[in-house]
């Protein structure tokens, strides 16, 4: 089989990081460049040290004309200035990891690519915007009862990330003598995450929306999201997760989990985990991503693989340690 050839914009930080790691693992690609500017002829490992040994591959230059499939790794507005400048053939495929292109009003042709929500339509894209970290978890905790037209109260959000989920360069709430044994709550009831998952809603209930009230929060680790969802339902336990059960039959990494689940059992996977439970007439969910993996790297491989006909867990079957 003839490899994909794979470029990657902008993986000097974490989530390039692990979109290396992805590629150089993967049995169907051939990375054939990674960009950066702040590190342009440096070795990868140089700025990814858990790379030495793999690869003896520099940054260089975006030589797109190379490239089958591209990553752009971004930071927010950069993905739509480097399209405009490069404009990227109709045959190569891109997959943008910013937010530029996840709204139907700024997405021009791409496509919301949730793999859960949106399998069919990414099969037949070339351009993809991969959905947010927070949006990933929150939309997987909801989308069910979105689709069976149950999401009829108010949906209440309390969601943890950890400190990758702020990028690679510190600030002032990010840096570890800050973060560390500390906990705090922003963008109450305002984060930017709210329009996709607002849209995606819209998208399955035919256009009705519920109102979320969503808190995030800023933990004192590393990687992974835990997401406690509530809501007033008159679906049984029992039902909910039969239609859960249902809804997910097809993705091979959504997994239900018969007891309360925790973010180390995610953490290096692109496996969600979901707990349900049902107290009086409130539905409670739970799910635990790797923000990294499922809410970034991990799911732009899996459109991938899903996108070029592949089967959707290749180079993802990845293991968690939760020693």
């Amino acid at each position: 089989m003839k490899k994909c050839k794979v470029g990657i914009i902008g993986g000097a930080g974490y989530v390039g990081g692990e979109m290396i790691r992805l590629i150089l693992n993967h049995d169907h690609c051939d990375l054939q460049f990674v960009s950066s500017r702040s590190q342009s002829g440096n070795y990868l490992h140089s700025t990814h040290p858990d790379l030495k040994g793999w690869t003896d591959q520099k940054f260089s230059d975006a030589s797109i004309q190379r490239a089958d499939a591209l990553f752009l790794c971004m930071g927010h507005g950069n993905s739509k200035r480097f399209i405009e400048e490069n404009e990227p053939g109709k045959e190569c495929l891109v997959i943008d990891l910013s937010r530029d292109y996840r709204l139907k009003n700024d997405a021009e042709d791409f496509v919301y690519g949730l793999c859960e929500l949106n399998r069919e339509i990414i099969q037949s894209s070339n351009q993809i915007a991969n959905p947010g970290c927070f949006a990933t978890a929150i939309q997987l905790g909801i989308l069910p009862l979105a689709a069976g037209h149950h999401l009829k109260s108010d949906v209440h959000v309390t969601a943890i990330t950890g400190s990758t989920g702020a990028g690679q360069n510190p600030l002032p709430t990010t840096h570890n003598s800050w973060r560390n044994n500390n906990i705090s709550i922003y963008k109450a009831f305002n984060h930017q995450h709210l329009g996709e998952i607002h849209q995606s809603i819209r998208q399955l209930q035919d256009g009705k929306e519920a109102t979320i009230h969503f808190i995030p929060m800023r933990g004192s680790f590393t990687r992974g999201i835990f997401a406690s969802i509530y809501l007033e339902s008159d679906l049984s336990e029992h039902e909910a997760i039969e239609l859960y059960n249902d809804y997910y039959h097809p993705s091979p990494f959504v997994h239900l989990s018969e007891s309360s689940i925790s973010v180390k059992e995610v953490v290096n996977t692109n496996n969600a985990l979901i707990h349900i439970s049902k107290h009086d007439h409130l539905l409670r969910i739970e799910c635990a991503i790797d923000n990294l993996l499922k809410g970034a790297a991990g799911q732009a491989v899996q459109n991938l693989n899903i996108r070029n006909g592949w089967e959707e867990a290749s180079g993802l079957m990845l293991k968690a340690s939760v020693y």
